[in-house]
């Protein structure tokens, strides 16, 4: 999968667990801090990561703020998907 797909396929999962198309805009606002992401909707999100990219990331492998932003969370993703 090229990394545009897996940012592009990331932006449509991020923005459907948080319900908010702004996700799209603002890539480096916190996502908890504007109340668009909680503990629940991180491991949704987490499982859902796991399920379209069969990448595994542990909530306690990474620091929330590591992967509080869009930004962020993609980054994240896509270090262990090319590490596969």
């Amino acid at each position: 999968m090229a990394e545009n797909s897996v940012e592009e396929r990331m932006l449509e999962l991020i923005e459907e667990i948080c319900d908010d198309e702004i996700i799209r805009e603002e890539r480096d606002v916190d996502l908890f801090e504007e109340g668009l992401l909680d503990s629940m909707a991180a491991i949704e999100l987490l499982v859902a990561i796991e399920t379209e990219f069969g990448v595994t990331i542990a909530p306690t492998a990474v620091e929330r703020e590591e992967m509080n932003s869009v930004n962020k969370i993609i980054y994240q993703v896509q270090i262990r998907y090319d590490a596969q």
